[in-house]
C-alpha cells in the first residue's frame, strides 16, 4: 500500500514538474529567438566606423555583461511601474523573455564580433579581387567559417542559458525550481528540488549531444 501510494505520489510531482520544465522551456527558446539575431546586429554596431554608434554598442555590452542577471530582472520587472506609476509595471513573463533575451544578445554579440574578426583580411581582398560584393564575401566565404569557430563558445553559453533560467523565479516566473519550491514550503518534500536536476541533466546532455553532431558536420571547414 506504501509502495502504491509512494508511486503515485512520485508521478504526480513528476507530471508538476514537467510543467514547469515546460515554462522553462519558453525561456529557453524565446531568449534564443531574441538573442542570437539581436546579438550579431549588436556586433555590427560594435563594429561600426561610426563611432557613435560603436561607442553606445560597446558601452551597452559592457554594462549588461558587467551586472547580475538576477538585477537587470528585478530592475526590468518593477522599473516601469515605479519610474513611470503605471500599474505594477511589465509582467513577469514579458520582463523575463526582455531581460533574458537582452542579456544574451551581448554576450553572443562578443562571441559573433570575435569570429568574425578572426578571419584574416587577406581572404576580403581575395572576395574582391574575385569581384564579390561585400555581401557575396560574408555570406559565401567568411559566414560559415566564423559559425564553425563560435560553435563551441555559444554552445557554452547556451548550456549556461538553460541554468539561469532559474533566476526567473525572482519575480515569480512559475518555471522548473519554482514548481519545486512549493512542496517545501506545502508539503514539507526536499527531494522535488533535488528531482529538477533531472530534468536539466537530461536537456544539457541533449544539447551537448547536438552541438557535437554540428562541430562534426562543421568540420570539414578548415580554418
Amino acid at each position: 500500500m506504501n509502495y502504491l501510494l509512494l508511486s503515485s505520489q512520485f508521478l504526480t510531482i513528476s507530471l508538476d514538474l514537467l510543467v514547469g520544465f515546460v515554462e522553462t522551456l519558453k525561456i529557453f527558446f524565446v531568449t534564443l529567438l531574441i538573442s542570437l539575431p539581436l546579438g550579431l546586429l549588436i556586433a555590427f554596431g560594435s563594429m561600426s566606423k561610426l563611432k557613435p554608434l560603436k561607442w553606445f554598442c560597446n558601452t551597452f555590452v559592457w554594462i549588461i555583461r558587467g551586472t547580475p542577471l538576477m538585477l537587470q530582472l528585478i530592475i526590468v520587472y518593477y522599473g516601469p511601474g515605479l519610474i513611470f506609476g503605471v500599474g505594477k509595471g511589465l509582467s513577469a513573463y514579458l520582463s523575463t523573455f526582455i531581460t533574458f533575451g537582452i542579456n544574451y544578445a551581448c554576450y553572443f554579440s562578443e562571441i559573433y564580433r570575435g569570429g568574425i574578426e578572426s578571419i584574416s583580411k587577406g581572404q576580403y581582398e581575395a572576395g574582391k579581387v574575385l569581384g564579390l560584393t561585400k555581401g557575396q564575401i560574408f555570406f559565401k566565404v567568411i559566414l560559415m567559417q566564423v559559425v564553425k569557430r563560435i560553435i563551441p563558445p555559444m554552445s557554452n553559453e547556451i548550456i549556461t542559458l538553460v541554468k539561469d533560467t532559474s533566476l526567473a523565479r525572482i519575480i515569480t516566473f512559475y518555471e522548473l525550481i519554482f514548481f519545486a519550491q512549493r512542496y517545501i514550503k506545502d508539503g514539507g518534500l526536499l527531494w522535488p528540488l533535488f528531482y529538477t536536476a533531472v530534468y536539466y541533466l537530461v536537456f544539457t546532455a541533449l544539447l551537448t549531444l547536438l552541438f557535437r553532431f554540428i562541430e562534426k558536420k562543421l568540420s570539414y571547414y578548415k580554418v
